[in-house]
């Protein structure tokens, strides 16, 4: 096994000319990132304008309210959920347009859409990650809103959305509030890097809102307690209500206001939902092997990164200069075995297919390194 590091490592200094340099890398990606800017706005324009948003055969109506001057940096994105659910369309309707008038968060452009389905589950199908994800990169690229300033909240079946988003598209948020909600199967472990507000009633007892909430609130108060400066929370119950807060819970807003999103945090923690996923932070892995509840941690110190896992048996490293320093070597351990030992290049295909995968300029990788277990 010796042997062969050396000769990755050896391999990566021979061709190191055909790398970048971190300079060229940044560049590339700039202009990379402009240019896709350019073409987001030719293209999303008149959605943006209709505001409806559609991928294959699901829509997405929005609508969208401004708050105040635009701070420094451009204006934050707060996404709000509707409640309601498995229910009439025109129930589902009310909620939406109700949803809209709730909260007023001072300088951000704030956008209520309605779900593209009327199931139980509306705000946690697999396609709503497709849509955010579209709908944060329009709102980016048209009304430059800031990318590190983007914010989730919902209410009651919008709650649910938010236990249930917040985990597995942890790095496209600065923050998220749940209001009154349910988190079904999903779990905090991934809440590693993203602020969470809690906000139940006291008496919500349907579906053992109330309990739920406060267990949540106990699971992270307990990890926070073990991470100190992780699993960041705001927890608050108002025991004289019930389902309906009375709009209290809009303290959390503020609140999520003040983060800002850690695109390369140095710990992550990868749990597969029922709903999986390929890319996470700096991690990525073959969308064909993935199965929910496969869990990987990863932790980067200095030039070493360390994996830990039982059920994943290969992992893409999305590198940047933001993680480690790519002038020099990097060692890679898994469940505590060296993986890798050596250079990664800067690679201007990477970068172009790192956007390509997701219009985020903070997120854009400059080399790859695929690892396996021992």
């Amino acid at each position: 096994m010796k042997k062969f590091l050396l000769l990755v490592a050896c391999s990566s200094l021979i061709h190191a000319e055909d790398g970048l340099s971190r300079e060229a890398a940044e560049n590339s990606a700039n202009q990379a990132w402009e240019k896709h800017l350019i073409q987001l706005r030719k293209e999303r324009v008149d959605e943006m304008k209709q505001h409806s948003i559609t991928i294959g055969d699901k829509t997405m109506k929005l609508l969208e309210k401004t708050f105040g001057q635009a701070p420094q940096g451009g204006r934050p994105l707060v996404i709000s959920m509707h409640g309601g659910g498995h229910a009439p369309a025109r129930v589902n309707d009310q909620q939406w347009q109700n949803q809209i008038k709730l909260y007023q968060p001072e300088g951000s452009l704030y956008i209520a859409p309605r779900a593209p389905t009327n199931e139980w589950n509306l705000w946690h199908l697999p396609h709503i990650d497709v849509l955010f994800d579209r709908l944060i990169e329009n709102c980016v690229a048209i009304h430059g809103i800031n990318p590190d300033k983007v914010y989730l909240m919902g209410y009651s079946a919008g709650g649910d959305g938010a236990y249930q988003l917040a985990p597995r598209m942890s790095d496209r948020f600065a923050a998220v509030a749940m209001m009154a909600g349910h988190p079904n199967e999903t779990k905090p472990d991934g809440l590693r890097s993203l602020p969470f507000a809690l906000l139940i009633g006291g008496k919500d007892t349907g579906v053992n809102r109330n309990v739920v909430g406060r267990q949540w609130g106990e699971m992270l108060a307990s990890l926070e307690k073990k991470n100190p400066g992780q699993y960041v929370h705001f927890y608050r119950c108002y025991e004289e209500c019930g389902h309906w807060m009375n709009l209290k819970d809009a303290e959390a807003v503020p609140w999520m206001l003040k983060h800002t999103r850690n695109v390369w945090p140095k710990h992550i923690t990868w749990l597969q939902d029922d709903v999986i996923g390929s890319r996470y932070y700096w991690l990525s892995v073959d969308p064909t092997t993935v199965k929910a509840g496969q869990r990987v941690d990863a932790i980067c110190k200095e030039q070493t990164i360390e994996l830990d896992s039982t059920d994943v048996k290969e992992i893409t490293l999305r590198l940047s200069d933001k993680l480690v320093d790519l002038d020099k070597e990097i060692t890679v351990k898994w469940n505590g075995k060296n993986v890798f030992q050596g250079k990664v290049e800067r690679k201007q295909k990477t970068i172009e297919q790192s956007l390509k995968e997701r219009g985020d300029r903070a997120g854009i990788a400059f080399a790859l390194l695929k690892v396996r277990a021992m």
